[in-house]
């Protein structure tokens, strides 16, 4: 497949299947076949996405033959592709389980074209080479999500739809302003040609820190790091699993990805600035999201913080800013996409024959469902890093990063909360699955098909889950080389604006 309609396929590939499900409103079953084969197809596309960058470089396309600076430009390398695929992956999940155990009302309102139209957002996010399309394609998401939240009209789910849309339109307008001050500064829209501007001539570069601080906050609101993360968990709780999953798994990343493209590319000569306050952000923002994990008696609320503590991890490695250590982020992004969303997916699962996310409610799943008691275990020890699950290489790749380079407060405080995330999900465990359930809620059990098929999902990203943990070689290898690629900026500079493809350096062993 060309490179120019490979990178253009995961954006139309998505509208067009929108649009089907929009024609097709009435029909619930042809939406789902519809929907059905854009994922699968998703999957393929991302994958091939993945082979082409490492056989043959960095990929880009100029539409509609405008060269870049002047056009739009899209723009594959590794960790956009990496993205893409999980992102693809997860999709998939999550769409099998919404298909068992999503209410039809939802479906018949808008549920899958607006699932879809939320993906092409995040592909938009991960392959645009322009700052001004980044923004309109955060601004796709945060239409998306805002509709899926709020979609069922529910008291909590209102609440919580408007919290997300407030918070995040001063995100938005505070990211608008950093583009327009960038613009004044150099000119350019493109990121590749801001970047060879920094890098080359140094203009304007003691006021580079400006739009500096306005993308750091705008983003960080995204991404909820400290003190800008309130509004998650007032929100991601209160929508459907087959809402909630896709959005606490996979859109929460996307707002790091981002910092991590433009800190590395664009801002990396005022990261020795910016450091301090990353590396104090990052260590707050772990400590703070798995204490508010430890205090919630609600499963979703639980899992809700604990993705605010796991953004800190992410932020750690850009803090640290070594090859080593955003490649730590980049491989922790990944593990973290599958592993937040198969929580979720279980949490769904047990609601679903349950009929209560609240730990007071639940119990004895263990002995009514052992096969689902073993997939949560296998998924809360890898979010939790224990050896040779997923999280563990994440983080022991962030950690010795942090102790190269001399972090220790960090490194220190980010074993201590992954010994607290280990307590939160034996909290879990205990409470869901191993303590006896009251004998005065046995009537609420309900067994019904959908809920075994909506194991299956579950032991699919299982299966990536412990494939990331037990054969994590080739994947760490793939974090190295992007991060290295990420940190020499003149290859994706080179292949945007001279509109060829470099050629993927070897990594250096960890």
């Amino acid at each position: 497949m060309p490179a120019n309609l490979l990178l253009i396929a995961p954006l139309l590939l998505h509208l067009v299947g929108a649009i089907a499900c929009v024609f097709l409103w009435r029909f619930v079953r042809l939406q789902t076949v519809v929907v059905a084969i854009v994922q699968i197809t998703f999957v393929g596309i991302s994958s091939l996405m993945l082979q082409q960058v490492l056989t043959q470089g960095i990929q880009v396309t100029q539409i509609g033959n405008w060269h870049a600076p002047f056009g739009i430009t899209l723009v594959a390398d590794i960790i956009a592709a990496l993205l893409l695929l999980t992102t693809s992956i997860a999709g998939l999940a999550v769409f099998m389980f919404a298909h068992v155990a999503l209410d039809i009302t939802r479906k018949r309102f808008g549920y899958f074209p607006l699932f879809l139209l939320l993906q092409m957002g995040v592909s938009g996010v991960c392959l645009t080479g322009d700052i001004f399309n980044l923004y309109v394609w955060f601004e796709v998401l945060l239409i998306c999500c805002f509709a899926l939240i709020a979609l069922g009209t529910r008291k909590t789910q209102m609440e919580g739809a408007l919290k997300y849309v407030t918070i995040n339109f001063i995100a938005s307008g505070l990211l608008l302003t950093g583009i327009g001050v960038m613009y004044a500064l150099y000119g350019a829209l493109n990121l590749a040609r801001i970047a060879e501007i920094v890098r080359d001539t140094h203009e304007n570069a003691h006021l580079l820190v400006l739009p500096g601080i306005f993308f750091l906050i705008g983003f960080g609101i995204k991404s909820a790091i400290f003190p800008l993360f309130f509004w998650l968990p007032a929100s991601y709780h209160t929508p459907p699993i087959g809402i909630s999953a896709f959005i606490a798994g996979v859109i929460s990343k996307i707002g790091v990805y981002t910092l991590l493209r433009l800190y590395t590319l664009i801002f990396s000569a005022e990261i020795g600035f910016a450091q301090p306050l990353l590396l104090v952000l990052a260590g707050l923002t772990m400590a703070v999201g798995v204490i508010g994990a430890a205090a919630q008696v609600d499963f979703r609320k639980i899992l809700s913080f604990h993705i605010i503590s796991q953004i800190g991890y992410m932020l750690m490695g850009l803090a640290i800013y070594t090859p080593l250590a955003v490649a730590g982020s980049i491989f922790f992004v990944i593990h973290n996409m599958l592993v937040k969303t198969n929580l979720f997916l279980v949490s769904g699962v047990v609601a679903h024959r349950h009929h209560s996310f609240s730990l007071s409610r639940l119990g004895g799943a263990y002995l009514r469902h052992p096969f689902l008691s073993i997939m949560f275990l296998l998924s809360a020890l890898s979010l939790a890093g224990l050896p040779p699950l997923s999280g563990f290489w994440g983080k022991l790749m962030l950690a010795k990063g942090g102790l190269e380079a001399g972090n220790y407060i960090l490194v220190g405080t980010s074993l201590g909360v992954s010994l607290v995330t280990l307590l939160s999900m034996t909290k879990i465990w205990n409470e869901v699955f191993w303590k006896p359930r009251s004998t005065r809620l046995k009537m609420a059990l309900k067994e019904t098909t959908s809920t075994y098929a909506s194991y299956f999902p579950v032991v699919f990203l299982l299966v990536f889950i412990l494939a990331l943990g037990f054969y994590a070689e080739p994947v760490i290898k793939l974090s190295l080389q992007s991060s290295e690629q990420l940190m020499h900026s003149e290859n994706y500079i080179d292949a945007v604006l001279k509109s060829n493809t470099i050629p993927v350096e070897p990594p250096s062993s960890p």
